[in-house]
């Protein structure tokens, strides 16, 4: 009894340990940087969480200062709509807008005429040049942001006396206002404004940084007490944080379509790029010259090159163009030897007569042989090749 012999693989199919030998390089930089950006993520997550939220007891929220609000009788309401923001203007209340920018230009204009002749006191928490100029109209914000955050008050304003140096730096602003109060300047511009409503006993005051807000920052310099004095002024507080889903924002007037959003000119450019495509799709489809024939860097024998050309018709079941390719052919070189020009070797009423002549042979069988129909099957169509082979030589003979 013989035992085979067990011979050795040839598969060279890459085996689990190969693919992990190449990619484990690149895997372990992968988990690496996907574990960089989870580890960033959480600990990012909740930096700005519940920002100027006087229900957040985060580090940039303000719940701290609401409570020492509420140990001095002062009550605080947090509002997320405008419709809201505009019902509880009135003379005994504080309306704090902790983020202008947020809302729309109908929004800005909305609130302004709620706010003005209404008695009681608006703060701003640092609006910008977006908004600054439709709140608190004659305010114009400075592009420059001051670089001090502890200012000193120098300014005749009781509270901000009161409260001393605080991290009012932030934006700066100007003012056309006469009567206004400009307090803690910054290279000679104001971070925060007290602008009094000519129609009333109301103020706006107009902020130049959220610090003194802040959880984290109240007990520094004198931001509590300067908090505590501009939002105290009045027995209650409406706290507003604008919210992109407040109804407001959307206007159906405002609404533009794609085409109004497209800056000025984009007509003009996209036809300069069309004639630019144009002119390049021209200058690559251009003639070099005539065909230039070029001698292949190998022989190929004809052989090879029509066994090639028969696996292709083969693998695309191509009997139709075979039968063709063998027809034409044999017309072709039947055509010199009965003394009809190649250009009428294609045509039956030329060929086919001279060829009868020649083998005094059936026109019918001929014309179904060099002009009939394609092969049903491989087996036809070697029958086919068989018999235009037969037939050339018999034309050949002498």
């Amino acid at each position: 009894m013989t035992t085979g012999a067990t011979l050795p693989s040839t598969s060279t199919s890459p085996t689990a340990r190969a693919l992990w030998t190449r990619t484990r390089g690149i895997t372990l930089a992968l988990v690496l940087l996907l574990a960089g950006a989870v580890t960033l993520a959480v600990l990012q997550s909740d930096a700005r969480h519940g920002a100027l939220d006087p229900r957040s007891a985060d580090p940039y929220g303000s719940r701290a200062l609401a409570e020492l609000l509420a140990d001095r009788g002062v009550s605080t309401r947090v509002v997320t709509t405008l419709a809201e923001a505009r019902a509880e203007a009135g003379p005994g209340t504080t309306l704090l807008v902790a983020t202008p920018d947020l809302l729309t230009e109908r929004q800005q204009r909305d609130l302004h005429t709620s706010i003005t002749g209404s008695g009681g006191r608006t703060l701003l928490v640092a609006p910008t040049a977006w908004s600054v100029e439709t709140l608190a109209p004659g305010v114009t914000a400075d592009p420059a942001n001051s670089r001090a955050s502890a200012l000193s008050p120098d300014c005749a304003l009781p509270a901000a006396r009161r409260a001393g140096t605080a991290e009012t730096g932030g934006i700066r602003y100007t003012t056309r206002h006469l009567d206004a109060d400009s307090c803690y300047p910054s290279a000679r511009l104001a971070t925060l404004l007290r602008i009094p409503d000519t129609t009333g006993d109301g103020d706006t005051v107009v902020l130049g940084a959220p610090d003194i807000l802040y959880n984290d920052r109240l007990d520094e310099q004198g931001n509590a007490s300067l908090a505590l004095q501009l939002l105290g002024s009045r027995s209650h507080l409406v706290w507003y944080l604008p919210s992109l889903s407040d109804t407001a924002a959307t206007d159906p007037a405002d609404e533009k379509s794609f085409l109004d959003l497209l800056p000025s000119g984009w007509l003009w450019g996209t036809l300069q790029l069309f004639v630019a495509a144009a002119l390049a799709a021209l200058w690559r489809a251009r003639r070099f010259g005539p065909l230039v024939p070029e001698k292949l860097p190998v022989a190929i024998r004809a052989s090879e090159t029509a066994e090639g050309r028969a696996r292709l018709y083969r693998k695309a079941d191509a009997r139709d163009r075979a039968a063709d390719a063998l027809r034409s052919t044999t017309r072709t070189r039947l055509a010199p030897l009965l003394g009809i020009p190649v250009t009428r070797a294609h045509t039956p009423e030329s060929l086919l007569p001279a060829l009868s002549d020649h083998l005094h042979g059936d026109g019918q069988s001929l014309h179904a042989l060099l002009f009939g129909p394609p092969p049903a099957d491989d087996t036809a169509l070697i029958a086919l090749a068989d018999h235009l082979d037969a037939l050339e030589r018999e034309v050949r003979r002498p």
